[in-house]
């Protein structure tokens, strides 16, 4: 009669000794825990640099662009500009490129003041690459772009303010005043100016070392008068309407036919000043 043989079995050790060994083994397996390793708590590769929602992209470039706000971040999705990926809630999710393409646009209307239409085809030809930053050759003091939404940043500067800041001749400033050029506004008997008429003194400053002063420039400022009414007559009844919302991108598509209408009055001054070039 053959005897059964029962295979042996090998028995898990359950005493203390077997579980420490086991809580040793996992350690020197397990990476530490930190802020840069994600596999040490779900034991999956790093994910990706997270996204941001429209809001949070908003903080983050404010302190660059205070002007910066949810509806011109929409408006530049609207205008082919943005792509961010939807949730299946229909949230809108932003990469770190896509944060850098935005930046790249809004430097460039602010800094150059192109239209969206050309920032739009330059991004797409590759003329201008996501990331740019303004040239370091770029002055301090260099001519600003000023915006729509108020006035500037809501400060007041004296004559002696403007002139220290812009270097101009007070002579210059007085003479603009006289043309119309400028406005300030008198407080206790003193003139201030506000940023925009500040940036204007600096402009015109440029044009007064080749001898141009505030009699030559009553064109420019007749010529704005008749831009603005023009584009008021476009916009009027958005702007004019009960909703803050309809208002503000308005406001933002103004902001924007502003930059063509300065984009398509240099193309007209470039065709005809190509005439009397050599």
């Amino acid at each position: 009669m053959s005897a059964s043989v029962e295979t042996a079995k090998p028995r898990s050790a359950t005493g203390p000794a077997s579980a420490a060994g086991k809580a040793r083994a996992r350690a020197t397996t397990r990476p530490e825990a930190g802020p840069g390793n994600a596999t040490a708590v779900t034991g999956e590769a790093p994910p990706a640099r997270k996204a941001l929602t429209i809001g949070a992209v908003c903080k983050q470039l404010e302190r660059e662009f205070p002007d910066i706000s949810i509806s011109k971040i929409r408006y530049l999705e609207d205008q082919k500009l943005l792509a961010p990926r939807r949730t299946p809630g229909g949230y809108r999710l932003y990469t770190a490129n896509d944060v850098t393409r935005l930046r790249t646009i809004l430097r460039l209307q602010r800094d150059e003041f192109l239209p969206l239409r050309v920032i739009r085809q330059d991004l797409a030809s590759g003329r201008v690459e996501d990331g740019i930053t303004t040239s370091p050759s770029r002055e301090p003091h260099a001519l600003r772009r000023a915006t729509l939404d108020g006035k500037g940043n809501g400060a007041l500067y004296s004559l002696a303010d403007v002139v220290e800041d812009t270097a101009a001749d007070p002579r210059l400033v007085r003479e603009l005043e006289d043309y119309g050029v400028i406005k300030g506004e008198k407080r206790d008997g003193d003139l201030f100016y506000d940023e925009t008429e500040r940036e204007i003194v600096r402009a015109v400053s440029e044009l007064a070392r080749f001898g141009v002063g505030g009699r030559n420039l009553r064109v420019f400022r007749t010529s704005a008068d008749r831009e603005a009414a023009l584009l008021e007559q476009i916009l009027a009844p958005a702007l004019r309407s009960h909703s803050p919302e309809r208002r503000k991108e308005a406001l933002e598509a103004l902001e924007n036919l502003a930059a063509v209408t300065s984009h398509l009055k240099y193309l007209l001054l470039v065709r005809d000043l190509r005439k009397i070039a050599p």
